[in-house]
């Protein structure tokens, strides 16, 4: 009888003590940081995927935009952060892959400091300028920059839009001023207001700004016509090899526990596979592309290389 007495104290000492660790995930709001300005592709898809995963998780999910420095702001603040799950980061590649070519001493390393947790999306750019500029094509809007060298001005607000900006001077042998941004609509802003000639453009914002016919497209720079983009034609019919394409992805700090990142993948997997999701999506010019968190780290690693390869192409010196 002592015995069964012992071991009754002691059993209920161990549910009362794990009591707290065993609690279901989530118990509170998450924090969902965004390496980009509101209104950036990344913003816009870090709204849509947090407002529908807080339905499955039973918990709010608040976007919080740390925009700068090619989103190494953001990285500092969630690399700082507890591994518990209750800050995250939807990033597009800049900060998760390209950043590691193109800055000589990086403050993290995306191989070991991140828990990858789901792949969400991808999108091509789309070469933009006024409505009022002086070419509809490729070719005619290179030869009116070739024409003038080093008089046109150029924004970007992204590694994707930096690689395809020095890309394209590149493989077409122009000669522009290259100015960066903390995010792609600051860079459009500048372009409607005349600082800049022309940018890199997300097709989520770049939709946007062909449809209120503020802007004109002149290409894409994905390597084949995409229907993101209907009816716009690739910098590779004219600029052979030319081929950027941005994605996005879910991450937490370096740590999380199994359970919470399963339950974070199951959560951004059902999202993702809702038909009236996917076609928001795809109308913002969003391609919905999920990969579970083992795929996305095998991923990540190969597209490090892969940047590193873009950005020694673009003949970009790292910062």
């Amino acid at each position: 009888m002592l015995r069964k007495l012992i071991w009754a104290g002691a059993l209920t000492a161990a549910v009362l003590n794990a009591g707290p660790a065993a609690a279901a995930y989530p118990e509170r709001p998450i924090r969902v940081l965004v390496p980009f300005p509101a209104g950036s592709a990344t913003d816009q898809l870090a709204r849509l995927v947090s407002s529908e995963m807080q339905k499955k998780l039973g918990q709010p999910m608040v976007v919080e935009n740390r925009p700068g420095a090619q989103g190494i702001i953001a990285v500092g603040t969630l690399t700082e952060s507890a591994a518990d799950g209750y800050t995250l980061m939807i990033s597009a590649n800049t900060a998760i892959a390209a950043n590691v070519s193109l800055f000589k001493k990086l403050p993290y390393d995306p191989r070991k400091d991140f828990t990858p947790v789901a792949g969400l999306a991808s999108n091509l750019l789309v070469l933009m300028v006024r409505k009022d500029f002086p070419a509809d094509d490729t070719r005619g809007f290179v030869d009116y920059v070739k024409q003038r060298p080093g008089k046109l001005s150029a924004g970007f607000g992204s590694s994707s839009s930096q690689v395809s900006l020095a890309m394209l001077e590149s493989k077409a042998g122009l000669d522009v001023l290259a100015v960066p941004y903390k995010g792609i609509p600051d860079a459009v802003t500048d372009v409607l207001g005349g600082t800049l000639d022309f940018t890199f453009v997300d097709a989520a914002n770049a939709l946007a700004q062909a449809r209120g016919g503020r802007l004109k497209p002149i290409a894409i720079t994905a390597p084949a016509p995409s229907p993101l983009t209907p009816g716009w034609v690739p910098l590779a019919q004219d600029l052979p090899g030319f081929d950027i394409t941005a994605w996005f992805a879910l991450v937490g700090p370096a740590g999380l526990p199994d359970a919470v990142t399963q339950a974070l993948t199951g959560a951004a997997k059902s999202v993702l596979e809702d038909p009236a999701v996917a076609k928001r999506m795809v109308e913002s010019g969003l391609a919905p592309d999920y990969r579970d968190p083992g795929k996305l780290a095998g991923f990540i690693d190969s597209e490090i290389d892969k940047w590193n390869e873009l950005v020694k192409q673009a003949g970009i010196e790292p910062q």
